[in-house]
């Protein structure tokens, strides 16, 4: 019988508020816009807090306590969890609550949730870096299995992952990558054995994180029995159904009046009622079964859309250009060390902020029309592209203020040493 996996991605962006060609120069706060409520980044958090952080992290504690044998799994981005250090430290504990059981398994991410991967390695390793910090201080534990953003994957990702110490990933499981072979079982890196794969069952996942609430869908309305059967339908075909989707799927995606916290409430005993059925983080996953081959990605696979690439992020010239233009900072922002001006650049780098600019309409156009704040993707493209003007403007300006401090250091070392020099001359003399 086939073990379940339940992971779930947690992340919230900063916003860019709309900043107009007449602010750059200004310096003004990119982020914190008060009187837009969808670039309001502390009410965004706070509304998704009630509808589906709180009750849903206070319904799965129950579960966890009532079942012993459930477990799940999270990654949270470093930029998710600093909006709730600083607005919402109650939604932070309800996440500790659920980690301090011993039945949560945390992975390992970008801290600003972005693509560094795809253009610096060097970058990409920092804020990976930032993240293990960052989740060993909030929730004392030290993640063991990858995450990238947005399941962002290729081979050439892989060999980047391997080298920084981890010897698993999760990706999705595209039917274009798999051809007859099944997400359900372990796979490893084309080249690297090292390196094994969890593969996402996107089927069984988008039916909760998707079809769930449609009246349309001829499985409305799923019930856990339902679901669970499906489930195990697998057995003798499966070592682990992988079910991965954003956290927001619960409340916020899918509303309660869907019926989604019930469904979620009677889940686990549904899967448990087959006494060979079991959950599983993604850590026993890969001690548990053996891999079965190897799978080769050697184009970037994600979980967006349907065709699952990236071309939510990289498919038309502003977010080619926005994208370019960003990364292409990073040797003169770095060469500050300023604490600041660095970390407003990796803000700047959140996969989010290139999303809104997409331009692809049909069924993916609602799914992005429906996430984005911005009136079109190019409102999104021009703000922030104003943003990057100004930021920087700022850049120089803080590089002018260094090299201004240093001047009076440099000329009094000059007179220091002159006048040592015109002492060591009249000793020579004398």
């Amino acid at each position: 019988m086939p073990a379940v996996c339940l992971y779930f991605q947690v992340h919230q962006p900063y916003r860019i508020k709309p900043f107009s060609i007449y602010a750059i120069g200004s310096g003004d706060d990119y982020f914190n816009d008060t009187e837009i409520r969808n670039t309001n980044n502390r009410y965004i958090l706070e509304k998704v807090a009630r509808k589906s952080y709180l009750p849903t992290n206070e319904l799965l504690l129950e579960l966890l306590e009532e079942n012993p044998q459930f477990k799940i799994s999270f990654s949270f981005s470093g930029v998710f969890l600093d909006q709730c250090i600083e607005y919402m430290p109650d939604v932070l504990a309800s996440f500790q609550k659920l980690i301090r059981t011993g039945q949560v398994e945390v992975l390992a991410e970008t801290y600003y949730h972005s693509l560094a991967v795809l253009y610096s390695e060097k970058e990409f390793a920092e804020q990976v870096r930032l993240h293990t910090k960052k989740i060993e201080a909030v929730f004392h534990t030290t993640p063991r299995v990858f995450r990238n953003t947005e399941l962002i994957y290729s081979d050439a990702i892989g060999d980047i992952v391997e080298k920084l110490g981890y010897s698993g990933i999760l990706a999705e499981g595209a039917d274009y990558i798999l051809g007859w072979k099944s997400p359900n079982f372990i796979y490893t890196h084309n080249t690297n054995s090292n390196l094994r794969l969890l593969l996402k069952n996107y089927r069984l996942s988008d039916d909760i994180a998707f079809r769930f609430g449609s009246k349309e869908w001829t499985a409305y309305p799923l019930t856990a029995d339902t679901f669970a059967h499906w489930i195990h339908g697998h057995n003798g075909n499966a070592d682990s159904i992988n079910l991965f989707m954003d956290f927001e799927t619960f409340g916020e995606h899918q509303w309660e009046d869907t019926g989604i916290f019930e469904f979620v409430r009677q889940l686990p005993q549904a899967v448990l009622k087959d006494s060979d059925s079991s959950f599983i983080t993604p850590s026993e996953a890969f001690a548990r079964f053996p891999a079965r081959e190897s799978v080769s990605m050697p184009n970037p696979v994600s979980w967006a859309d349907i065709e699952r690439d990236l071309s939510a992020w990289r498919s038309n010239p502003l977010q080619h250009d926005a994208l370019k233009e960003i990364y292409a900072l990073e040797d003169i922002v770095c060469a500050t060390k300023n604490a600041h001006l660095i970390d407003t650049w990796r803000k700047l780098q959140t996969s989010d902020h290139f999303y809104y600019m997409c331009t692809k309409w049909f069924a993916d156009g609602d799914v992005h029309a429906y996430f984005n704040p911005y009136q079109s993707p190019y409102e999104a493209y021009i703000s922030y592209m104003n943003v990057l003007k100004d930021f920087e403007i700022q850049i120089k300006k803080h590089i002018s203020s260094q090299q201004k401090n240093k001047l009076p250091f440099v000329t009094a070392l000059f007179h220091s040493i002159h006048n040592m020099f015109n002492k060591i001359t009249c000793i020579m003399v004398h």
